[in-house]
């Protein structure tokens, strides 16, 4: 078998081209800075040598699961459980919970609040700054 990119000799169970670096089987893709077309799980694009950016992680969290989350139960901290923030998440809970019955549902109503607002924040970001804010730089609140 033969490498679609460069040309030279592959062997039929390799992962990758050893002189490119090419799958031998991927679909094409094209690099984010200079627009060079590229094969699917190239790492770094030939033309400009910049790296390229892999794809979402398994466990990588959805800005909008998330922010329906802090809109609906924003009340009980499922948003921070979801986005991995158990300390807030628990607070939350307890604020909700416990606060709520001490001052007479003041204390779930305020973070009923906290909780719409964070949702709201989540979905008006874009994917790039709901990332690197919220999964990336692990911002608890607001």
């Amino acid at each position: 078998m033969y490498c679609k990119n460069c040309g030279q000799p592959v062997d039929e169970n390799a992962v990758a081209c050893p002189s490119c670096g090419v799958r031998p089987r991927g679909a094409n893709k094209f690099c984010h800075n200079c627009g060079n077309q590229m094969e699917q799980n190239q790492v770094m694009c030939l033309k400009c040598g910049v790296a390229m950016q892999p794809a979402a992680a398994a466990g990588a969290k959805n800005k909008m699961v998330a922010g329906l989350l802090g809109i609906l139960l924003g009340a009980l901290g499922i948003h921070k459980f979801y986005l991995g923030y158990n300390m807030e998440g628990i607070i939350m809970l307890l604020v909700s919970l416990g606060g709520g019955v001490v001052t007479c549902g003041i204390g779930s109503g305020v973070v009923a609040i906290i909780g719409l607002i964070e949702g709201i924040l989540y979905l008006i970001k874009t994917d790039e700054d709901f990332e690197r804010t919220y999964v990336q730089n692990k911002r608890g609140w607001f």
